[in-house]
């Protein structure tokens, strides 16, 4: 047996007072930092979240204020006289020509709502799925051209659209060359609704009496139902036009953050195209999606340059929008409250129909 220093068995040594408590001091010191970057980390938010308080939150706050106070915007706010839900009554439950035109400006917009929506997220989730394809040549080209609508100036493109539905513009002259003998049309002047028109094609020429007896803040059922004016779908067919390009870069990040190793193995298990496009790609750009239809309503809710640069609200009121309402009881009527009060009112439509989508898109169990 090899001898050797012998090895003590037992308990390990207690450390003695000359032990080196740097370890020690070091995690307490790094606790220490570590609270210190907490702090550090408001420090540098800070002023972010000063200009938002003070650019956002403080205007909000003012104009609710202000929404109960009876302010035309032209005198010192402290002069103005406090009317409790006085703008909200005249807006909803007040007979008379201003409720009459809210209404019409929330009838215009929802038809506003329901056909631009549905329209810019379908061409939209189209295009990404076509720029997405492996074997489309020139991605770059058809992503710069589909985008490019997004970034040219609103007022500008809705002068071209003036053009273009004009008498002599290019909708009229294809018309024309399409049918003969068809009357050309101002189209922005154009008042009827659609569906009174498609119905009076029909022989319809009449409201039934249900509809045309009863009413709901002013308006009667059959108004309600009047569809969009021509000039508002003209309108319409601008704002998918203009929206389209950036929902359909939305939807193409989405596509290609879906891991490939998803499609490639559904692809092995037999799936065809259809069935991996709506059990795989469908389910997976769900997020994309309600991020999508959010900004969409968002952004349809609160139209106001183009109806501002075409047509005016007009013809008859058919394009009042209430983005467009705030405009004019706030700057032309001098009615700072009632506009005010008008915003909070389509916040809380806003809230709504996001609600009521997120309940829809909601994954189930």
């Amino acid at each position: 047996m090899a001898t050797g220093t012998p090895v003590a068995v037992g308990r390990p040594a207690r450390p003695t007072a000359t032990t080196d408590p740097t370890p020690l001091r070091r995690g307490r010191r790094r606790g220490r930092l570590h609270g210190h970057q907490g702090l550090a980390g408001w420090l540098f938010v800070s002023p972010a979240l000063l200009g938002l308080g003070l650019f956002l939150l403080a205007p909000i706050l003012l104009a609710l204020w202000v929404s109960f106070r009876n302010w035309s915007g032209l005198t010192p706010l402290e002069t103005s006289t406090p009317i409790g839900v006085e703008n909200y009554r005249d807006l909803l439950t007040e007979p008379g020509v201003i409720r009459t035109d809210f209404a019409k400006s929330l009838r215009n917009n929802l038809y506003y709502v329901l056909g631009v929506v549905p329209a810019q997220t379908i061409l939209a989730f189209v295009l990404a799925v076509i720029v997405n394809n492996q074997m489309l040549r020139g991605k770059a080209f058809f992503r710069t051209a589909f985008y490019f609508p997004s970034v040219t100036s609103s007022i500008a493109v809705a002068f071209i659209f003036v053009f273009l539905f004009s008498p002599n513009g290019v909708v009229n002259v294809l018309l024309s060359a399409l049918l003969p003998g068809t009357v050309r049309t101002v189209w922005l002047n154009e008042a009827g609704g659609v569906v009174h028109i498609a119905l009076r094609w029909i022989g319809v020429d009449s409201p039934p009496a249900l509809l045309a007896d009863h009413d709901f803040m002013g308006l009667s059922y059959w108004d309600w139902l009047s569809g969009p004016s021509v000039a508002l779908v003209a309108i319409m067919i601008l704002a998918v036009w203009t929206t389209t390009g950036t929902f359909m870069l939305m939807f193409l990040a989405g596509l290609q953050n879906i891991p490939e190793e998803l499609d490639e193995a559904a692809l092995i298990d037999g799936a065809t195209p259809r069935q991996r496009f709506w059990r795989i790609t469908v389910p997976l750009m769900r997020p994309t999606l309600f991020l999508v239809l959010t900004l969409g309503i968002i952004g349809t809710w609160q139209v106001f340059d183009q109806i501002y640069a075409m047509t005016s609200g007009g013809p008859q009121k058919t394009t009042f929008t209430p983005a467009y309402l705030i405009y004019r009881d706030g700057f032309e009527n001098s009615a700072m409250g009632r506009a005010a009060a008008i915003a909070f009112i389509v916040f809380a439509l806003i809230l709504v129909f996001t609600g009521l989508q997120r309940l829809a898109l909601r994954e189930k169990e």
